[in-house]
């Protein structure tokens, strides 16, 4: 043992000031932690709870910077109010943000198999836009307040398809199911108190299963083209049948207009005879002479060129006018008293 006695092991020296810095830095990681927890960021489209010691101090607190007492005292929920989500069934969007969108775990037929009022099976493809609407309610009383409204949905669906037919959840029962399940989807989350108001519910696809789609499709088709010609029937219909009616009103009208011409000109006719009898009856000389007068003035002028003398005229020289214009025939000689 003696030979280990002078041996000298030589230790490596610390630098001068790092103790000083060690010191330091459990003194400033404290206060930077301390620091670091008075402070919070609201995103945009959020809104935040702050909590102390589990007891709600503040809701409803609007985007931006904020502070709070630090290492646990107070503590903040966030929550995106402003956001338009939606839950997805019978299908699945890749990429999708929400992760409540989708049910997952691989039992999307499951879902969207369903059984009509008449015992037929189809498949439904449908979506659920809903957004936060009280903060403080979705938070707290209920667990897990987004399954549940995924739960409801499913059972409000499935409750309504199963209460039509097969041929009106294909056809015409969609926008009445829409609005039917948004209603009642509307009042169990406000039952639950899931603090979510439902916007929208929307049926994406409605589909027979595949062993009868094919067929069922052949009577869609049958039904279209029924439908076609039965528009087309109905738009010659409309086409023909006004038209036909403008003419007869047509013809209706210009009858009655005639009609009402000629009693009102036989009217009048009768008026002038009227008024000309009771001008003769006052005066019958003076009235024949008039109605003479009246008459040869619109009777002579179509008689052409006419010489007209006194009978009592004698030694009349006849006139035979010779010039370029043709000789017209010789006119007959009226004598006049």
């Amino acid at each position: 043992m003696s030979q280990f006695s002078n041996v000298q092991i030589d230790l490596p020296r610390l630098p001068p000031h790092l103790g000083r810095w060690i010191g330091l830095g459990l003194i400033g990681l404290p206060v930077l932690l301390f620091g670091m927890s008075t402070w919070y960021v609201v995103p945009a489209e959020s809104e935040a709870v702050r909590l102390r010691f589990g007891r709600i101090v503040e809701s409803r607190i609007p985007p931006g910077l904020h502070f709070k007492m630090p290492m646990g005292i107070e503590s903040v929920d966030v929550m995106p109010v402003q956001r338009q989500l939606k839950m997805e069934f019978g299908y699945g969007t890749t990429g999708a943000t929400n992760l409540h969108q989708s049910g997952g775990g691989g039992n999307a037929d499951i879902v969207k198999n369903m059984v009509t009022g008449d015992r037929n099976s189809v498949h439904v493809d449908w979506v659920v836009q809903y957004h936060i609407d009280d903060l403080v309610v979705h938070l707290y009383h209920t667990r897990d307040p987004h399954e549940t409204l995924r739960d409801a949905a499913e059972a409000v669906m499935r409750e309504i398809v199963g209460d039509r037919t097969v041929d009106d959840v294909l056809t015409l029962g969609r926008q009445e199911i829409e609005i039917v399940a948004r209603k009642r989807l509307q009042e169990l989350a406000k039952l639950y108190e899931l603090g979510l108001s439902i916007d929208q519910v929307q049926l994406k696809a409605i589909n027979p299963p595949p062993p009868v789609r094919d067929s069922f499709e052949d009577v869609n088709r049958a039904q279209q083209e029924r439908d076609q010609m039965v528009n087309l029937a109905r738009a010659e219909y409309n086409k023909v049948v006004p038209k036909a009616k403008g003419e007869a009103d047509q013809k209706m009208s210009e009858a009655e207009g005639d009609a009402l011409k000629r009693v009102n000109e036989a009217n009048g006719d009768a008026g002038r005879f009227t008024a000309i009898y009771e001008a003769y009856r006052k005066a019958p000389e003076v009235t024949r002479r008039r109605m003479y007068m009246e008459t040869m003035t619109e009777v002579v002028p179509k008689m052409g060129r006419k010489v007209i003398i006194d009978e009592s005229a004698k030694n009349v020289l006849p006139f035979l006018p010779l010039g370029t214009e043709p000789l017209a025939p010789a006119a007959p000689v009226t004598r006049q008293r």
